[in-house]
């Protein structure tokens, strides 16, 4: 065989090997893919899913766990309350719409009725936070949360109280078990937190005088409970203690709808007043106090806050000026103006008046010169429609000499004798820094409520002074009709008022205590120390 044919025999030999070799390579290429098939179809969403082999273990992933995941959630749900519960985890770790526990707490009999004072600042006794505070129903302190690492949690485990009330939602709990406690016989509680009033019931307020019976045994008059003196706040007491019976008063802010809902800015804090205040005024009220007396230390802290600390509890206030400012701030906080929204406040107290105001020429001119300026414009009386929340009465001023007995006499002035300031006719001068006035007062209408405030305190730049003088006045039948202008008489019908409330400062200006006399069927004596109580 020559040379040429062994390389061709050679490279047909060579050719045919390696075409066998793309052929199996191309078979195990398609039978590769013939066999991924059925596993990329099941992966597509095919109905039909090729069953897949046991892998060992070494080879397959540990599936990590579900089961915890919604524990913490619901553990950190429990601690934030960011939403009502209505489900509570079992022990076996499954979720049932309610535990049996619920309805057979067995700690209920714990319950100390006693302790127990919502009228302190809602917070943690610990954490000083107003966030989900809850309160121990064995101790009466407040705690924040009910979760693992919370304080009420940790409380319950250190000292074996398991009853818990939520001060917002209103829901008992059990701790550590962390279920809801579903009692009838605690409604006590809650209405002592939150004390709330039908239409019916506020219209009976004034009908009957029914005395409660306390939790401790004593007995009271609903509306005349005591409020107690944190330290020198004896001057808004009596004032918040008058305003809880004006009864338009009282009747609104008993049933919370009135003014739940009234929109104000974003950030005021002046609604807070509103809140509190009606509060206060159901809980004096409440039939089924747990004590016969209210501490108003929530109102008080919101009546700082919103006065920038005008007005102190440690500090003793003016009553006329607490007064005056709290009836602003709270028509304010209600939404009113001063000239076109009306509120309950300007409904109940606000009236109205003529004042006619002349200037006079300084005394020191000569005659002809002052005779000259009366003729001017500047020098004639002016007359302005103003309103009025109060009427301040001017006293005469006391005498400085003794009596033969070396003591100073007590002068004695009927009340309408100062009242003669709005009759129309009566002018009284008013000095200003430089100017002075001469100004007479005519009342145009008059409130369904009217107060009237004493002006005792006379201010100098040395001393706060005070007038002894005694104020004699009835209790019923003060007749203002002659006080009213004529076009207006025939406007009002009733002028008559009746007294129902009355405020009296007791020692020296700067040391001296506020105490009040109201009248509720009988007439009742309220001040820091004591009651008595009078028939009417």
């Amino acid at each position: 065989m020559s040379s040429r044919s062994k390389r061709e025999s050679r490279g047909s030999a060579r050719g045919k090997r390696e075409s066998e070799a793309r052929g199996s390579s191309g078979r195990s290429k398609r039978e590769r893919e013939r066999e991924r098939e059925p596993e990329a179809a099941g992966f597509r969403g095919s109905p039909v899913r090729a069953k897949r082999e046991v892998e060992p273990a070494s080879a397959r992933e540990i599936p990590v766990p579900v089961v915890p995941a919604p524990r913490v959630k619901r553990e950190r749900e429990a601690d934030e309350d960011s939403e009502p519960e209505r489900e509570v985890r079992a022990k076996n770790g499954r979720v049932d719409s309610e535990d049996r526990r619920s309805r057979h707490c067995p700690y209920l009999d714990t319950i100390n009725r006693s302790v127990l004072d919502f009228d302190f600042e809602k917070l943690c006794s610990i954490s000083l936070s107003h966030i989900n505070a809850y309160a121990c129903l064995v101790c009466g302190k407040y705690f924040q949360g009910r979760g693992l690492k919370s304080h009420a949690y940790i409380h319950s485990v250190q000292f074996s109280h398991h009853v818990f009330l939520n001060l917002h939602t209103l829901k008992f709990y059990c701790l550590p078990d962390n279920y809801e406690i579903i009692d009838s016989s605690l409604e006590d509680i809650t209405y002592v937190l939150k004390p709330t009033f039908t239409k019916q019931q506020i219209a009976n307020l004034d009908k009957q005088a029914k005395l409660s019976r306390a939790y401790d045994g004593t007995t009271y008059l609903p509306g005349i409970v005591g409020l107690n003196n944190i330290k020198a706040n004896d001057y808004a007491n009596a004032v918040l203690q008058a305003l809880s019976n004006v009864p338009p008063l009282r009747n609104y802010f008993l049933e919370e709808d009135n003014y739940k809902n009234i929109k104000r800015p974003p950030g005021d804090i002046m609604f807070l007043l509103v809140q509190r205040f009606g509060e206060l005024m159901r809980k004096l009220w409440n039939p089924r106090n747990f004590k016969a007396h209210v501490s108003p230390h929530e109102m008080l802290q919101a009546v700082v806050l919103c006065s920038r600390k005008t007005f102190q509890i440690t500090r003793q206030g003016d009553g006329v000026d607490f007064l005056s400012w709290f009836l602003n701030a709270l028509h304010s906080a209600l939404g009113g103006t001063k000239k076109k929204k009306k509120t309950i406040v300007t409904d109940v107290f606000q009236g109205s008046m003529r004042i006619f105001t002349k200037k006079l020429p300084h005394p020191d001119l000569p005659a002809e010169e002052k005779e000259q300026l009366l003729h001017n414009d500047e020098y004639q009386e002016t007359m302005v429609e103003s309103t009025f929340m109060y009427l301040t009465l001017d006293l005469p001023t006391a005498p400085l000499y003794k009596d033969e007995k070396e003591q100073l006499i007590i002068p004695q002035v009927p009340l309408f004798n100062i009242l003669a300031k709005f009759n129309g006719i009566t002018e009284k001068e008013y000095k200003t820094y430089k100017e002075n006035f001469l100004k007479r007062f005519q009342l145009t209408r008059l409130p369904p409520y009217l107060i009237f405030c004493i002006k005792r305190f006379t201010k100098n730049n040395f001393f706060v002074e005070k007038n002894p003088t005694i104020v004699n006045f009835p209790i019923t039948n003060v007749d203002l009709r002659e006080y009213l202008s004529e076009e207006v008489q025939a406007v009002h019908r009733n002028t008559t008022y009746d007294l129902i409330a009355n405020i009296v400062h007791d020692g020296k200006p700067s040391e001296g205590s506020y105490r009040i006399h109201v009248l509720h069927h009988i007439w009742k004596r309220r001040d820091p120390e004591e009651t008595n109580q009078q028939g009417a």
